[in-house]
């Protein structure tokens, strides 16, 4: 008895599974290519559907132009603001202003901060001497 209960486990996530797997599709595929293209837009090379030219976002069904700062570029992301400060900038209300690197400091690997340089130590906003 205790053999049949192993398979009669495996059958039943075999249907759950399937079920699924049939059942996913519809909603997975929300851009589903039966209409027309929207605007800055191009059908994807796999499956159905469409995704938004670079520089684009979809919103509500249609491509909406990525608003980019000064100093800034688009980032390649499906997610956030799709744009990135460039080095020597940072994020400050949807803007990049220049970071101020103190006396004794350089900017940071990422660009948008800043470190302070050896043997200095950072305090507040500058950089002081052990």
């Amino acid at each position: 008895m205790s053999r049949l209960r192993p398979l009669r486990d495996i059958s039943l996530h075999s249907i759950i599974l399937l079920a699924l797997l049939v059942g996913i599709p519809g909603l997975v595929l929300a851009q589903s290519g039966t209409g027309e293209l929207p605007e800055n837009a191009s059908a994807k090379s796999y499956g159905s559907g469409w995704r938004c030219d670079q520089g684009y976002r979809a919103v509500d069904e249609v491509c909406v132009a990525i608003k980019v700062p000064a100093n800034a570029y688009l980032a390649n992301t499906s997610y956030g603001s799709g744009w990135e400060c460039g080095r020597g900038y940072r994020e400050v209300d949807e803007a990049c202003v220049g970071v101020k690197v103190p006396e004794n400091a350089h900017l940071n690997f990422s660009g948008h901060d800043w470190d302070c340089n050896q043997p200095y130590r950072k305090r507040q906003d500058g950089c002081t001497l052990l």
